[in-house]
């Protein structure tokens, strides 16, 4: 039953729902975990829309997605606002100002990247986006890591990445089936956590707008379900398909569509993974742009609103404009990031709109909450894995790959440690982590500490 002393708010229309998604969707700086944050404080806490438990509940399923999983939890809550107009509304006005921003800052970057001051502005930007990644593991561990259990599954999952290189599905599935059947077994190890909620039980369900109540459309007929798996499979697949046929399988357009529309079904555990996946297959095999560049792209990203995965419309732009064809370089690379944008987040909406219903259903199903709470705890592995890889690339010049059996891991080399990187990225880590400083003001510092390094000639 509701609190006697809390009265539900009354419902809200679509169009009044439309301005505070894009509330959130400006406010939503810093990566996933600062967007969750926003999320829970103002449709949890302020709005009382959804929630605690629901909220957490719809987190850790969108976790268990392939993709972003921010994005995601923004289209679930839409959707159970407004049915599947209000999913669309959410999920696309979290996107579109950080695509607006990321396309703007990459021509900056192809027309003037090299300018020594530019390229100054963004050795701050890496510096500092290292401990933004840092915080997200303290962030998503806090509350995901409320036992023994949970925590030694973290741990097991960076291990068995960072020094396995084990596939980043097959550790978030083993996570969910350990979740699973220790919660069958009446184990209590894995529970609910939670991203930015204050301590304590939080906003009851029974209080909120959407209160306890299954939704009418979480039980959709078979010719419903029909028809929504066929209109965004189509919307996904078909420009893919057109520009196979067109183009050719070798044509850069032909390649940016099959690799990120193969990525958004195989990234699982989050936008952090998703992006220790894109930096390994784009920059190893693909050869679109270099680590330095990634680690660029990813400042951008965490300046802008938004989902951090716009950063991979920054690599679809790079390789489009590198193979630019007969097209204008800035055209192609225009074209490139927006194909990149549509085919990683269409399949989004088809995840949500196709699971959301089924996973509604098994709200109170206690296995089903086990395994989606271990998913959550062995992502916090995935970000530290992440983390690490960050670190290497931002404060080392140099590392060497060690191999030793099932070992597989990079090494940084200690000589070549990068003394002004370093400096500014511990300056980072204390503006977070001790004085909790904002993600933007910490980016904003860390970018005019590059530029007066720059200037005083400490940085070529």
């Amino acid at each position: 039953m509701p609190s006697a002393s809390l009265q539900r708010p009354a419902p809200v229309t679509l169009r009044e729902a439309f301005w505070v998604w894009l509330r959130i969707a400006l406010l939503s700086f810093g990566g996933p975990a600062g967007q969750i944050a926003v999320m829970h404080r103002i449709l949890v806490d302020e709005k009382r829309w959804i929630g605690e438990q629901r909220f957490l509940h719809a987190l850790n399923f969108c976790m268990l997605l392939p993709g972003p999983e921010a994005q995601q939890l923004a289209t679930y809550i839409g959707w159970l606002l407004h049915r599947t107009k209000g999913g669309i509304v959410a999920g696309t006005l979290f996107v579109l100002p950080g695509a607006a921003a990321i396309m703007a800052l990459s021509w900056i970057y192809v027309l003037y990247g090299r300018v020594g001051i530019v390229a100054a502005l963004f050795f701050g930007l890496k510096a500092a986006v290292l401990a933004v990644v840092v915080q997200a593991v303290v962030r998503i561990g806090g509350r995901s890591l409320s036992s023994m259990p949970a925590r030694v599954l973290a741990a097991a999952a960076f291990v068995l990445i960072f020094f396995f290189a084990a596939p980043f599905p097959l550790v978030v599935l083993g996570a969910g089936l350990i979740g699973w059947w220790s919660s069958r077994r009446g184990s209590t190890a894995f529970r609910a956590g939670g991203h930015g909620g204050g301590r304590g039980g939080g906003v009851a369900d029974a209080d909120t707008l959407l209160g306890e109540e299954l939704p009418a459309h979480a039980s959709p007929t078979r010719r419903e379900t029909l028809r929504t798996a066929a209109v965004w499979l189509a919307l996904w697949l078909a420009p893919i398909a057109a520009l196979v046929l067109l183009l050719g399988p070798d044509d850069v357009f032909s390649r940016i569509a099959t690799f990120f529309a193969t990525m958004a079904m195989v990234t699982f555990g989050g936008a952090y993974a998703v992006l220790a996946y894109v930096a390994q297959q784009a920059v190893e095999n693909y050869g679109w742009l270099g680590p330095k560049e990634m680690l660029d792209g990813l400042g951008l990203a965490e300046t802008t609103p938004g989902p951090l995965i716009m950063v991979l419309q920054f690599v679809g732009f790079l390789g489009a404009y590198r193979d630019a064809g007969v097209l204008p370089p800035l055209l192609a690379g225009t074209l490139g990031g927006l194909l990149a944008t549509w085919v990683t987040f269409v399949p989004c909406f088809l995840w949500i709109f196709m699971g959301a219903p089924f996973i509604e259903r098994l709200r109170g199903n206690v296995a089903v909450a086990g395994a989606l709470a271990a998913v959550t705890a062995a992502v916090v592995g995935v970000v530290l894995n992440l983390a690490l890889w960050f670190a290497l690339h931002t404060l080392f010049r140099d590392t060497i790959a060690v191999g030793w059996g099932p070992l597989r891991f990079h090494a940084p080399v200690v000589a070549s440690i990068d003394p002004a990187a370093a400096l500014l990225a511990a300056g980072a880590m204390v503006a977070v982590l001790k004085l909790r400083a904002g993600v933007i003001a910490t980016l904003a510092v860390n970018a005019a500490a590059g530029v007066a390094l720059y200037l005083t000639g400490l940085i070529g």
